[in-house]
């Protein structure tokens, strides 16, 4: 709920539209802090918690502008559900939230009435237009509402907004004629973002299903029409997936008289955001308290070997948990697979049925299931709690280098180096559902955990990323050197490529962006399956061909240990635990899967890391998925 009632501008003793907003004008209410009530000394001083309070008509707080910081409070109060509060102190600060033309504009974009709202828009171009921007104010409807707009704001590209919002609706209705008018006599006349008009038009026979996703909704009506409020007055630029409402729009109403929505949660969240990125050791899904500073123990990380796995015959090459993190997979060179349960790491079963070296293992999302990719050119699905196998894909060429499956659980992709099947989705019964063109060699690839993308990276070095749902390409990145491996963060927003010339990369797939490049592995010949790692995946952790791991401070690129891992070789593939953010595990050349625990949690008698670095040059590697020059 939002009163309407008229706002000044930043600036305390300031006026909009000629209503004062005064500090002389305030009324005297009883205040409190922290729960307890302000009081008054004998010398008339007031005090809370034993501290003067001499700052009531100081246009500052703490260096703040007391407006701006007053507004947000307010806004916060009514989105809290305290409208009483957010009432009174409104009354006694003599700062209003809205002016009625923005709570006007407002419930009238919420409420899809489009016509009242392209009315005030338009009404506050020509008045802007007329009293700031060179020419006199002319007030021949002094009565009518109107915005105030940024400088720059453009009426053409906000009648866009609004139109297009009202052309999606009108399609997500399967109301196509009235959508086929609002396109050619709305939105067409603009002449604004043909591109994007394009686009809009070939929506008119996108089926009813894929209409969410093509249009970047992923929410309903409500929701999008909230967007659409954000995106013409936040000062956040939109930066969406690359879709139909892709697009960089600085606000166009100005942000001091329609505050951005949760203004104060976001503020928030920047300010915990910092305390994370400035703590190295932050390992823990819960978010720091508002109370004190932040920072985490060095000893609750997980920088020490408990557990060492030695049933493995020859290099290990792949190891990951389960989801629900009760059990660990590990893939050899030697063509077994064997699942460890891991409360006690005992063997569940060993997996014996492929020929030739297992690359590349994948659990289901309820982990039920497990696939399994080798250099025998089959990718096979067997069963977690009996060990059965139960499908065999049999149809590529090449060697299966990786598999992903799709949100449902009972379909999937498998990738290859075969250049005519290199990227193929399965059902269960072992139907070829669909085959990607492209005429290409797979080396990895990855499904977005939210579903919408299949990101798969070639050996030419470029990075192909698909709408799983339209198996359409969205669009292809090219590296400068070799992808060996591709994974993505939980929330599905950023890829973490590794590339063979000892760097990793972090990608934005909404904008193609690198965010951040990391350095210090050692990569040139063999595949490195590098992960996000932590309760919220804040750091990167990489193996290396010169058998220690490398851990880095995801969101400021500082490289936050260095451990001296295996005892020769390459380090090949880590996973982190799920359910346990203490805990990861990594695969080597040394036959060992070890199992690393923060400090504290180490248990009498486990086994102890061996701290010593040897150098893996010289050892011998015959693995082709390693060198794939072959080809």
């Amino acid at each position: 709920m939002r009163p309407d009632v008229i706002s000044s501008t930043n600036g305390s003793s300031h006026t909009l539209n000629g209503s004062p907003a005064s500090p002389s004008q305030k009324a005297a209410f009883p205040l409190s802090m922290n729960g307890q009530a302000l009081h008054t000394t004998s010398n008339g001083d007031l005090h809370t918690n034993g501290s003067q309070k001499s700052r009531l008509n100081s246009s500052t707080y703490f260096g703040h502008d007391r407006e701006e910081v007053t507004r947000i409070l307010i806004q916060s109060l009514y989105e809290l559900g305290y409208d009483g509060a957010a009432s009174l102190l409104s009354k006694e600060s003599g700062y209003q939230l809205e002016s009625p033309a923005v709570a006007t504009f407002r419930n009238a974009v919420l409420e899809g009435r489009w016509a009242e709202a392209e009315q005030i828009l338009v009404h506050s171009f020509h008045y802007e237009r007329d009293s700031g921007r060179g020419g006199r104010r002319t007030e021949q409807h002094p009565t009518k509402e109107r915005l105030i707009l940024v400088e720059h704001a453009e009426k053409n590209e906000m009648l866009f907004h609004l139109r297009q919002q009202k052309f999606l609706e009108l399609l997500e209705a399967r109301d196509l004629g009235a959508a086929l008018i609002v396109l050619r006599h709305e939105l067409t006349p603009l002449n604004y973002d043909i591109g994007r008009l394009h686009a809009l038009s070939s929506l008119l026979m996108c089926p009813p299903e894929h209409l969410h996703d093509q249009a970047g909704w992923d929410s309903p009506i409500s929701s999008s029409r909230e967007r659409l409020l954000s995106e013409l007055s936040s000062m956040s630029q939109l930066k969406s997936s690359p879709s139909i409402l892709t697009h960089n729009s600085a606000e166009s109403i100005s942000p001091s008289v329609m505050i951005p929505d949760n203004r104060l949660a976001i503020l928030l969240d920047h300010v915990k955001q910092n305390q994370i990125n400035q703590c190295l050791y932050h390992n823990t899904a819960n978010p720091p308290s508002l109370y004190s500073d932040h920072m985490c123990d060095r000893k609750d990380f997980p920088l020490r070997t408990e557990i060492q796995l030695t049933e493995q015959r020859d290099e290990v090459w792949w190891c990951s948990f389960s989801h629900d993190g009760t059990r660990l997979v590990t893939a050899c060179k030697d063509s077994t697979v064997i699942l460890y349960d891991t409360d006690t790491f005992t063997v569940l079963h060993t997996l014996k049925e492929h020929t030739d070296g297992v690359v590349h293992c994948e659990f289901s999302p309820d982990d039920s299931k497990l696939i399994t990719c080798s250099q025998d050119k089959t990718a096979r699905v067997w069963s977690v709690e009996t060990g059965r196998c139960l499908l065999t894909i049999n149809h590529h060429r090449q060697p299966v280098t990786s598999a992903a499956w799709a949100p449902d659980g009972e379909t999937f992709v498998t990738a290859s180096l075969d250049l005519s099947t290199q990227l193929c989705y399965w059902s269960m019964r072992g139907h070829n559902l669909h085959s990607w063109d492209g005429g290409f060699r797979v080396q990895d690839c990855t499904m977005t955990p939210d579903g919408r993308r299949l990101v798969a990276a070639d050996l030419e070095g470029k990075l192909h990323v698909y709408n799983f749902a339209t198996r359409d390409e969205e669009y292809c990145l090219t590296t400068k050197s070799r992808p060996t491996s591709v994974a993505v963060s939980k929330d599905s927003r950023y890829l973490l490529v590794n590339l063979a010339d000892n760097q990793l990369q972090l990608i934005d797939l909404n904008t193609t962006e690198v965010v951040r490049r990391f350095q210090g592995q050692k990569q040139g010949n063999f595949v490195i399956r590098s992960v996000f790692g932590g309760a919220a995946d804040n750091f990167i952790v990489s193996g290396s061909e010169d058998s220690r791991i490398y851990i880095w401070h995801k969101e400021n690129g500082t490289l936050v240990e260095v451990l001296e891992a295996h005892t020769r070789g390459c380090v090949n593939s880590l996973s982190w635990n799920p359910a346990n953010s203490g805990m990861f595990a990594s695969a080597g050349d040394d036959y060992m899967v070890r199992i690393w625990t923060k400090e504290r949690d180490t248990r009498p008698g486990a086994a102890a890391a061996k701290h010593r670095a040897v150098s893996g040059n010289g050892f011998a590697r015959t693995s082709a998925l390693r060198s794939t020059s072959r080809f």
